[in-house]
């Protein structure tokens, strides 16, 4: 659905393009604009038939032609405003960001809108000094420059440099390599092994990132399953849901220190190259017990790789954290970390607007049940 001016233009498509990703809209752009001969922004999704899990099926747009595109299909699209919509998502909103960005860096070139979704716009900015990437973020994800800053002042090479940042965006220099996807288990130790290693050194709680503690998770999994999210489940999921809350106090007991958890420690946000993996997108992060981000990096990894993360996961700790139990942490926290998905992806449903919320229906129910399915 194609707006000017806030009007209706009319429509394009259906059209198909390689990737898969919903939220990866640089595809989208580079075929409206060819087609419409004038630049665009992908402002949010509106509509999906025929997929979920964030990819695939008809996926319809609302796209803002930033100059008159000509005569379209006709359409009877009128761009209703949600509360809840986040800032790059109106025009307004991507040009006030991007405004920002210019009185930071010089850019050579006219920004190139990325990735746009509910938990984050991303524009690639051509600069005098090379890619830089402007990152906004809704309040509910807030925490990525305090969490960066709190790592690199341990570890500076293990996260990217943070040139400039803002309450809802940051901008980020380039950093060179490809994702983590089909890391070798050299990089896997390697990526584990340092994010522990720097953690370990983290002594106190950094401000502008969420206190997520065992005592505070098990509290807020327990409101989860008095609500709505617990009458999706069987009773006998419930139950099984409810037995696993001893399990924070256990994993409490295993000496763990609390420290900055990146929240969303999977291999596509390593960033691997020459001088070792750095790690990305920090979105997520609070402060709480490390074992969540080596259990969500296990459940991402190939099969053949996942000892390797356990391994030098529990290596780091052990030799950081003398009398902690890191191998008795994995075993107790197995489940729990899947509990805390289902805490995260509520929160977004909670405060996104409803075309949006096809990203994550269903999801906390969905990942309580794979939490039942652990030893």
């Amino acid at each position: 659905m194609v707006t000017h001016g806030g009007a209706c233009a009319g429509t394009v498509g259906p059209f198909p393009v390689d990737d898969p990703w919903w939220a990866e809209v640089e595809p989208v752009v580079a075929h409206l604009e060819e087609t419409l001969g004038v630049p665009v922004l992908v402002l949010r999704l509106l509509a999906v038939d025929g997929a979920d899990g964030g990819r695939g099926g008809r996926v319809t747009y609302h796209v803002e032609a930033l100059r008159p595109p000509g005569a379209l299909p006709a359409c009877d699209f009128v761009d209703v405003d949600h509360p809840l919509r986040l800032p790059w998502a109106r025009v307004p909103g991507i040009r006030e960001l991007l405004g920002w960005a210019s009185r930071h860096v010089e850019l050579t070139g006219r920004p190139v809108q990325r990735k746009t979704w509910n938990l984050a716009g991303l524009f690639r900015l051509p600069t005098a000094g090379g890619t830089v990437w402007l990152k906004a973020t809704p309040p509910f994800a807030a925490a990525e420059p305090f969490a960066i800053a709190a790592i690199a002042a341990v570890d500076p090479a293990l996260v990217p440099a943070v040139l400039a940042s803002a309450p809802g965006r940051l901008l980020l220099a380039d950093v060179p390599g490809t994702d983590g996807w089909d890391a070798s288990p050299e990089i896997v130790t390697a990526a584990v092994h340092r994010l522990a290693a720097a953690q370990a050194r983290v002594d106190r709680a950094p401000p502008g990132i969420p206190d997520r503690r065992p005592e505070i998770l098990a509290a807020a999994v327990r409101d989860l399953l008095a609500g709505p999210v617990g009458a999706e489940l069987r009773p006998e999921e419930l139950r099984a849901a409810r037995d696993l809350q001893p399990r924070w106090e256990m994993l409490a007991d295993c000496g763990l220190p609390d420290t900055v958890v990146h929240g969303d420690f999977h291999p596509g946000n390593w960033r691997c190259g020459p001088g070792g993996p750095v790690v990305l997108d920090f979105a997520e992060a609070h402060f709480g017990n490390p074992v969540l981000d080596v259990l969500h990096a296990i459940d991402f990894l190939p099969a053949d790789r996942r000892r390797a993360a356990a391994d030098a996961w529990i290596a780091a700790w052990t030799a950081a954290a003398p009398g902690s139990r890191p191998a008795e942490a994995l075993r107790v926290a197995a489940p729990l970390a899947h509990l805390v998905y289902a805490v995260r992806y509520q929160e977004f449903l909670d405060n996104i607007e409803p075309s949006e919320q096809i990203y994550h229906l269903g999801d906390p129910a969905a990942v309580i049940r794979h939490a039942l399915d652990k030893p």
